[in-house]
This record gives structure tokens, C-alpha cells and sequence, in this order.
């Protein structure tokens, strides 16, 4: 068909049977019939936001974001509305402020629709030579922030409904079979404490719901994205708790198409994948991978293990009828994945707003090879691709071969697999050459404002400390050179005296024509004479000022110890003075004091 050039295009749905296309442009809602992609109603529905079709394909529901203007006589105007597909004919309209579920839940066979409207829900049956009802057949309350859920079984449906708890009562899920939804008569039943909120997933059968329970807190720390819980209930009465023998978040649960197992993707990174049975037995474990996604081709023989948003496009592609890997490949970026009806082959997409550059799409064959790719046109959003639909049973389940066939080359930009380079560091020899800071610094571009190679004192200070540390002392069994001794001791400060008598012992050394072997640090100073310059730069010989005593040893242990004593009270006078509770030792040791005095003027006497 003509192509839209409307740049409002939001919204875009294929009728479940194939036979319709519908897409809102910003002015009108569209239809037009797939055999000949012929616009066949335009609907006056400019604000449209959402699209969707009933089971059947007899009806097109439109929802907008519901908005007032106190200006308007009617302030509270529907924004939920049914067109009849074959007429183009509105049948219906409602009030429906909720963002998230807000379509109608149908029966496989459109003889019944519930919408929940507040904490309502509205049940509306529909008969074929009737007119389209207006007023609701069955009214159910108390569900205010729950949720409801049709089977797509056959008819007479059954109904689930998710009932947030109150006042420490638990969350609680309970399962009908319509008309009968009296509180007495359910099915079966499960109850939680830890759920916020509740997804309920039927497979295709309409047997069994899987009820994802999920908080958005957690309040043992534990994740970051909540709490989740997997239960499971039937249409005979039974009810489990899905056991995952790993600790971390629920990441995706998926039904198999045939209706008779489900996958889950759970636990901390690499994630486990299992497969479950209608008892909740684990059937097959795909092991450990970097995964966080489910998809099931139409036909339930394939499955796409997906890594996507945090985790870089990793997909591993299994055949479930042989529980064997067929392939492993990447798709980055990949922001939508869906496998085509004929189920062999499937598509990956970068689309806005998620991703707003390097929009465009791929297909794969199974086996990972690349069939074809489209690269969108810059300054231009990709905002959805899906594959045309068809009617089940129109296609049949193809075998499914392992033998790997030829693909082509991907055009994307690859990611650089060069090891990251700090800005600091970049256009230096040193990056990635192994060179150090230092011996990089000429070579490092200009800081604006700054001369070349200016280093600041903070990376001045890390070059001082990465320098080897030279030592002016002669290696052993070498003979010194006078003349440069000479030129070390004229050129030492005044105050670097240990240097200066490591100068003037080379000199003496050298003069002598003797050998100076390297002392070990722990070695006593065989020369006792400490050398030191004056303001010519002469070294002469001073003796080290000798240390006062009594010439006893036994006697000078004493003192030393008293005088310790003698210390310490002073320290706990002052404590004591400050206020500070004292031990009773502390205070006979402060009261000694007088003795420890007397004792000491005895010992300094004698």
C-alpha cells in the first residue's frame, strides 16, 4: 500500500487471523485488508495510543490517555473505544483511566468481554443477533489496584482475579469458571503475602495460570529490582509454588505453545534457565548462561535465550524436541526480538525510544546465520517491526535441520576491542607501551593554558617516588674517585651530615690508596668522629658529645625506670584534674609519688 509519510505514527497491530492491518497516524486510525492493502476505514481516533484486536478479529479496540478539561461541559469523556472491523462502526465506549491493563479481556470465542474499570470489573456478553450491550451483564467489586484475567480456553471461560491484601491479610488470586463468581465458588485458590502487584499468564489451552507475583521492594536487600515468586494453578482445583533452587531475581517465565511445559529464567548472573511440567517438575535444565529473556517460535520446537538491556545481546537458540544448542550468537543493541510465523527464522531490532541511534533491523536464520539486514537513515527512529500474521493452522511446522548454512556479512559497526585509555593517558607513548608516567610526560599533548609537559605536585610526587633512590657509595672491591668524592663533598648542604661523613670517608679512603668496603646497616660506626663542613666547604673532625651517667649500669637501669614511673603520674594528674574517673591502681600508683622522688634524689646522691 501507499506509504504513510505521517511522522505521528505510534501504533501498529496485525489482526490475529492476517486478514487486517491497523496503525494510528495521528490524525485517523487506519484499517486495510492484507489481500490487497487497500485502506478499507478510517477511524476518527487522532489521539489513539494503543491498538488491538479481539480473538476473532471481528473487533478493533483504541485507547487514548485520558485527560479532562474543566472547560468542557462533560468533563469526564470515554477514552476506551470497540469498532466494529467489518463496518467501521463504533459499538462501544467506556471511561478507562488506567494506563497499564487497559484493554478488554475477551473469551476465545467473543461471546464475552471484562474490562475492570476502578476496583470494578465489568463483565458485558456479547450474542450474535443482538445488538452490541451497554450495560454490563455481571458486576464484580473489591478490586481496586487488582487485576482480572479471561482464559482463552473454550467457552464458558474461566475468569482469575487478583485481590491486593489489606490490613496484614494476604494477596490473593482465585480462580472461577463463568458465570459462577460468587466468593464461595472458586476453583481454586492461592494466597501470598510478598506481591505488589500480580501477572497472570494462561497458555494457549487455557488449563493453567501462571500467577508472577513481584514487590517492588525487597526488603532482605538481597535485589535490586524487587522480590518475585512463581505460582502455578489449574482448571482442575490444583494450585503449586514453583520451586527455584537458586537465590536472586525471576528475570522471565514463558509458555510453550503446546501448552504443556513452561520455561523460567532465574538467579544471579549466568543465569539459570528450567523447564517445568503442569506438576511443576523440572523436565530439562539449560544450564547457566547470560540470559534474561524467553521465545518460543510458534510451533514450541525452538527456544531463544536472550541477553539484553544490561547484558550485551547474547542469544543461544535451542531445539527443544532434541534438547540440543543449535546456535550462539550476539545481536547488540537489540531492543526487540520476534521469531516469523514459519518459525525457522527470526528477527532482532534496534528501535526508538528505547535506542535512538543505529536504528534498523536483522533477520537470522536458526541456525545463527545472518539472512538479511536494514540499516535505518539517520536523524530517522525505528519505532517497531512485526512479521505479518496468519490464521492457525494455515502453517504447517517445518523440520528442523542442524546444518549451519552460509550467511552474509553484518555492516554494523563493530565495538572497539582496543583496552580502555583514560583521557589523561591518551596520545602518550605510555598508553599501552608499558612505559612509565614520567618517561611519557614530554610526550603528552598540551593542557590549554599550560606550558608543555607541566606536571602538577600531586604527579610530581609519584614520579619522586617511582625514581630509584641513588646511593653516592662505591660498589664493593672498587676504588673511589678523589676527585669526584671531592666535588660530592663541596657541593652537600651543611645540614646533611651523615652525607657529608660518607664523603669524607671516600676521600680519606682514596688518599690512603685503601680499599672501603660497604658496611652493612646494623654494623656499629667504627669511626666515632662525625665530620662536618663549614662555609668553605671543608670537612673537620668533631667529637660526638658524650652521654651523661652514673657509670653503673645496674644503677642507671633504676633511674630510668623511676623517671618512667614519674611520667606516667603526671599523665594521670592530669586526668585526674580534668575529672576523669580513676582505677584504684591508677590512684595508688599517683600517691606513690613522694617515694618514687625520694627514692630517686637517694640513687642521684650516692
Amino acid at each position: 500500500f501507499a506509504r504513510d509519510e505521517s511522522k505521528l505514527c505510534r501504533a501498529i497491530v496485525y489482526s490475529p487471523n492476517g486478514r487486517f492491518l491497523a496503525w494510528a497516524n495521528g490524525s485517523t486510525v487506519q484499517i486495510c485488508t492484507v489481500s490487497n492493502w487497500k485502506v478499507v476505514h478510517k477511524l476518527p481516533r487522532p489521539k489513539a495510543f494503543y491498538l488491538k484486536f479481539s480473538p476473532r478479529s471481528t473487533y478493533l479496540m483504541t485507547w487514548e490517555i485520558y485527560t479532562e478539561n474543566p472547560k468542557d461541559e462533560v468533563k469526564e469523556k470515554p477514552n476506551l473505544f470497540l469498532y466494529d472491523v467489518a463496518s467501521g462502526r463504533e459499538v462501544f465506549s467506556i471511561i478507562q483511566k488506567r494506563h497499564a491493563d487497559w484493554e478488554m479481556h475477551w473469551a476465545a470465542d467473543e461471546s464475552l468481554f471484562a474490562v475492570m474499570v476502578g476496583g470494578e470489573v465489568l463483565f458485558y456478553e456479547v450474542k450474535p443477533d443482538a445488538d452490541f450491550p451497554t450495560k454490563p451483564t455481571k458486576r464484580v467489586g473489591g478490586m481496586r489496584n487488582g487485576g482480572v484475567s479471561v482464559s482463552p480456553g473454550p467457552s464458558p471461560p474461566y475468569v482469575t482475579f487478583y485481590v491486593p491484601g489489606t490490613k496484614g491479610a494476604p494477596s490473593m488470586c482465585r480462580l472461577f469458571r463463568y458465570p459462577n463468581l460468587e466468593a464461595n465458588q472458586p476453583v481454586a485458590s492461592k494466597s501470598f503475602f510478598q506481591a505488589d502487584k500480580v501477572e497472570m499468564m494462561w497458555n494457549q489451552k487455557g488449563t493453567g495460570v501462571l500467577l508472577l507475583t513481584s514487590t517492588d521492594v525487597d526488603q532482605t536487600g538481597v535485589s535490586y529490582y524487587g522480590k518475585q515468586a512463581l505460582h502455578f494453578m489449574t482448571t482442575k482445583g490444583d494450585s503449586y509454588a514453583v520451586q527455584l533452587n537458586t537465590e536472586g531475581s525471576l528475570h522471565a517465565v514463558a509458555w510453550s505453545p503446546r501448552s504443556t511445559e513452561f520455561c523460567v529464567v532465574y538467579g544471579f548472573m549466568p543465569a539459570k534457565a528450567t523447564l517445568f511440567n503442569l506438576k511443576c517438575d523440572v523436565v530439562f535444565d539449560f544450564g547457566t548462561g547470560n540470559r534474561n529473556s524467553i521465545y518460543y517460535n510458534e510451533f514450541g520446537n525452538l527456544l531463544i535465550f536472550g541477553g539484553f538491556g544490561n547484558l550485551p545481546g547474547y542469544l543461544e537458540v535451542w531445539d527443544l524436541n532434541q534438547k540440543k544448542q543449535i546456535a550462539d550468537l550476539k545481536a547488540p543493541d537489540t531492543t526487540l526480538l520476534e521469531w516469523s510465523p514459519v518459525g525457522d527464522v527470526f528477527l532482532t531490532a534496534t528501535t526508538a525510544p528505547r535506542l535512538r541511534m543505529s536504528n534498523g533491523f536483522k533477520i537470522w536464520h536458526h541456525t545463527g546465520a545472518l539472512l538479511h539486514e536494514t540499516h535505518w537513515p539517520e536523524k530517522q527512529e525505528l519505532l517497531e517491526v512485526i512479521w505479518q500474521k496468519y490464521a492457525p493452522g494455515v502453517l504447517k511446522e517445518n523440520a528442523i535441520s542442524n546444518e549451519k548454512i552460509e550467511g552474509i556479512a553484518s555492516k554494523t559497526p563493530q565495538a572497539s576491542k582496543q583496552k580502555y585509555v583514560p583521557p589523561g593517558m591518551r596520545n602518550s607513548l605510555s598508553a599501552g607501551s608499558g612505559e612509565t608516567a614520567s618517561s611519557a610526560a614530554t610526550a603528552r599533548a598540551p593542557i590549554p593554558g599550560l606550558p608543555p609537559g607541566y606536571r602538577s605536585s600531586v604527579q610530581q610526587a609519584k614520579d619522586k617516588k617511582q625514581k630509584p633512590k641513588n646511593k653516592n657509595k662505591p660498589n664493593e672491591g672498587t676504588t673511589a674517585n678523589p676527585t669526584n668524592s671531592n666535588k660530592t663533598a663541596a657541593n652537600g648542604q651543611s645540614g646533611q651530615n651523615n652525607r657529608a661523613a660518607s664523603a669524607g670517608g671516600s676521600n680519606n679512603a682514596a688518599g690512603n690508596g685503601q680499599e672501603k668496603k660497604n658496611r652493612p646497616k646494623t654494623a656499629p660506626n667504627p669511626n666515632p668522629m662525625a665530620v662536618a663542613q663549614d662555609g668553605n666547604g671543608t670537612a673537620e673532625n668533631t667529637p660526638k658529645r658524650p652521654q651523661h651517667g652514673s657509670g653503673d649500669p645496674e644503677k642507671d637501669k633504676k633511674i630510668k625506670t623511676i623517671n618512667k614511673k614519674l611520667k606516667d603520674i603526671k599523665i594521670l594528674k592530669e586526668k585526674n584534674e580534668r575529672g576523669e574517673k580513676l582505677e584504684q591502681t591508677q590512684i595508688v600508683k599517683m600517691n606513690s609519688e613522694a617515694e618514687l622522688l625520694k627514692e630517686l634524689k637517694a640513687l642521684k646522691a650516692s
